[in-house]
């Protein structure tokens, strides 16, 4: 993404320009996974962790980015390509490598509809499924 584009998902999403906003959301848009808070303090180096953090919550409360858990206790962090700030439609299944511990996006697979029971109101999905990526599959069967 280039910086109108991303200068219009920040307007897009209510939420006003600045030049942290707008580099948060730029490292983001180039990265091809979720990244962890410590992974976005490495490549944001000008901004401080507190400022990473106080953004990424204002984004995800605008429905700006996905966070996710990989099952390990870390947080990870994706740009989300919703269209508006009101509701995320870029809800998609991730993938977690138990081998590499890496986090895949699985963009065209959409999480699968529950119905929830009666007095149960969703707030947020997290549907991660987890095994071996691709690499590390047909490495494990090489070895074999």
């Amino acid at each position: 993404m280039n910086d109108k584009q991303i200068e219009q998902l920040l307007k897009t999403h209510g939420i006003r320009l600045t030049a942290n906003r707008i580099l948060i959301a730029r490292t983001l848009s180039g990265l091809d996974s979720p990244s962890s808070m410590k992974e976005l303090e490495t490549k944001i180096q000008t901004i401080d962790k507190s400022n990473i953090f106080r953004t990424l919550s204002l984004f995800k409360d605008h429905h700006l980015v996905h966070q996710l858990e990989d099952g390990n206790d870390v947080v990870r962090y994706e740009l989300c390509l919703s269209r508006n700030a009101e509701e995320d439609d870029d809800i998609h299944v991730h993938f977690y490598c138990e081998r590499c511990q890496h986090t895949f996006c699985l963009n065209d697979i959409p999480v699968p509809q529950v119905n929830l029971p009666v007095g149960y109101e969703q707030s947020s999905v997290n549907y991660m499924v987890k095994g071996l990526c691709p690499d590390c599959s047909r490495r494990y069967y090489l070895k074999r």
